[in-house]
C-alpha cells in the first residue's frame, strides 16, 4: 500500500489569475485546484512549507491525502505540481478528488532486492535499469508504494520482465505487453575471469 495518508488545511480562493497567484506566494501560500469526480473545480490556497515538505518526503504523487476547506473535507490524490526551476519552491498543485471506487493512473517506483544473490552481479556485471517506475491503473485507495524486483539467480545477459512481478489485486500495467524492467550486462572492462570461475565452481 501507499504511504500513510495525511491532512492539509486550505483556504478557498476567491480570485484566480497570475496577479492573485503572485500575491499568494508572497504570503507563503501556494495556489492549487481540486477537480474531478464530476463536480465543479475548487480553487484553494495551501501553506507553501507544508506542501513542499510533503513533496520532498517522497511518495507525494501516490499518497491519498485529505484537504480541509472551510470545514469540509475532500479526499484527493496529487496529479501534478510545478516547481520554480531556479528557487525550487512549489508554484502550483492540481489535486484529483477520489472515492473508494475511483480508478487512477500512477507511476510506482521499483526497488531491486537480493543483488547479492545474483551470479551476474557477483562477477562484476552491471544492472542496467530500463524502467525506474512502472505506470499502472489501480484503485485510488489501494496504490502500491513500490514494486520489489528480485535479482536472485540472475546472470549476465538475463532480462527482468514485468511478467515476473506479482501485481496486487486490481492493479494492471498501462503498457499491455511483457516489457523489460532491467537487464544484467557485462561491464565495459569485461568480466573478472577469476570471479567468474569461482562462481562457476560454486554453482557446480
Amino acid at each position: 500500500m501507499s504511504q500513510e495518508t495525511y491532512e492539509l488545511k486550505a483556504e478557498a480562493r476567491e480570485r484566480v489569475g497570475k496577479g492573485s497567484a503572485r500575491e499568494l506566494r508572497r504570503n507563503g501560500l501556494i495556489p492549487a485546484v481540486i477537480y474531478g469526480d464530476k463536480q465543479a473545480p475548487i480553487a484553494i490556497a495551501l501553506n507553501t512549507n507544508e506542501v513542499t515538505k510533503r513533496i520532498h518526503a517522497g511518495g507525494f504523487m501516490t499518497t491519498v491525502a485529505t484537504i480541509e476547506v472551510g470545514g469540509k473535507k475532500y479526499k484527493v490524490l496529487p496529479k501534478d505540481y510545478q516547481l520554480d526551476p531556479v528557487r525550487d519552491f512549489t508554484l502550483h498543485v492540481d489535486f484529483l478528488r477520489v472515492s473508494g471506487n475511483t480508478q487512477v493512473t500512477v507511476e510506482i517506483p521499483v526497488h531491486f532486492i537480493n543483488d547479492a544473490k545474483s551470479p551476474g552481479l557477483k562477477v562484476g556485471g552491471v544492472l542496467n535499469i530500463v524502467r525506474h517506475e512502472i505506470e499502472v491503473h489501480c484503485p485510488a485507495d489501494a496504490i502500491p508504494e513500490f514494486f520489489n524486483i528480485d535479482l536472485s539467480g540472475k546472470k549476465i545477459g538475463d532480462s527482468i520482465h514485468i511478467s515476473e512481478v506479482t501485481l496486487p489485486k486490481g492493479v494492471t500495467t498501462v503498457i499491455d505487453r511483457d516489457f523489460t524492467i532491467a537487464t544484467i550486462v557485462a561491464p565495459a572492462a569485461g568480466v573478472d575471469d577469476s570471479a567468474a570461475e569461482a562462481e562457476g565452481e560454486a554453482e557446480a
